[in-house]
């Protein structure tokens, strides 16, 4: 990595954190080791002696929120296995940020104001160019949902006729490849079934009040109305839990901390994942995490 884009990303996260500090928000460290992944079927973290090392560190700004914290975000480090290639390395930056009553849509609201802000105080503006397509940040940003895409892109309705393999493959073949590459695109309202930890629509509970947000061709982020309710959580945890064993994957304790957070009462709140990594790929113009991140692992390299 070289040093100007060293530096580059030091700027960007100071603007990051310049945004946050001017809208009250504090930010937070939790344990990068720790005794309970969150249980998701398909994310896989290292084991770090007899605990794992996260994948996020959503459960335990979740217990802040309950504690009566009302605004915070966090950057560092998380992991997933088995994840490496040109826009994925084992260990990488996320920014999450929570804040308590307020919902998906508020995030998105944030995320817009984030993001443009960041672009601006850098940069000295709301454009980019990446890999050859010039992006205009300003909002609003094109929304999309998720039924709507899949009908548009891959000829069903991933909603009322949920398939998870198909949704996935397709996700990957047809749906992301005919996203717009001009400007920010947000895939919004996914099948209930897709969403682990997000509240499901009052009018729809069909639908999870969740969204993804696409950027040249990244996806960059990953936004909810939390799931407040420690048994509903339960048991979508305890799902994740056989769908692993039925897999042969590791299967990981429940976060009874995390529950009991919820079971005392944490407020309504949205919150959002955003990779860091991503983001100042958009900023360099780059093609390969390697590019933007130093240290990174390569395919077959033992750490």
């Amino acid at each position: 990595m070289n040093p100007e884009r060293l530096a580059l990303r030091s700027r960007i996260l100071h603007a990051v954190r310049a945004f946050f500090h001017a809208h009250d928000f504090v930010e937070a460290e939790t344990p990068v080791r720790i005794p309970a992944p969150a249980l998701e079927t398909h994310i896989d973290v290292p084991p770090a002696g007899r605990a794992w090392l996260r994948a996020s560190p959503e459960l335990h700004l979740k217990r802040l929120l309950a504690a009566g914290s009302p605004r915070l975000y966090q950057i560092g480090p998380c992991f997933r296995e088995g994840e490496c290639g040109r826009r994925h390395n084992p260990e990488f930056t996320l920014l999450e940020w929570y804040r308590a009553h307020a919902d998906y849509i508020a995030i998105l609201r944030d995320t817009e104001a984030l993001l443009t802000q960041v672009f601006q105080s850098v940069f000295g503006r709301t454009t980019l160019v990446y890999q050859g397509v010039k992006i205009d940040l300003e909002p609003p940003w094109t929304c999309l949902s998720v039924r709507e895409a899949y009908q548009r892109f891959a000829g069903w309705d991933p909603v009322r006729d949920w398939d998870p393999e198909r949704f996935d493959l397709d996700m990957v073949h047809a749906v992301e490849p005919a996203l717009p590459r001009d400007r920010p695109t947000v895939l919004t309202d996914y099948p209930a079934e897709a969403a682990s930890l997000a509240r499901l629509k009052p009018d729809d509970p069909q639908v999870a009040e969740r969204w993804e947000l696409y950027i040249g061709g990244l996806e960059l982020a990953n936004a909810y109305s939390e799931l407040c309710d420690a048994e509903t959580q339960r048991a979508r945890f305890l799902a994740a839990a056989e769908a692993r064993r039925q897999l042969g994957k590791v299967i990981y304790p429940l976060d009874e901390p995390f529950l009991d957070a919820l079971r005392s009462g944490m407020p309504p709140c949205g919150g959002i994942a955003l990779g860091i990594d991503r983001l100042i790929m958009l900023a360099c113009d780059a093609s390969d995490i390697t590019e933007v991140r130093p240290f990174c692992q390569r395919p077959g390299e033992l750490w």
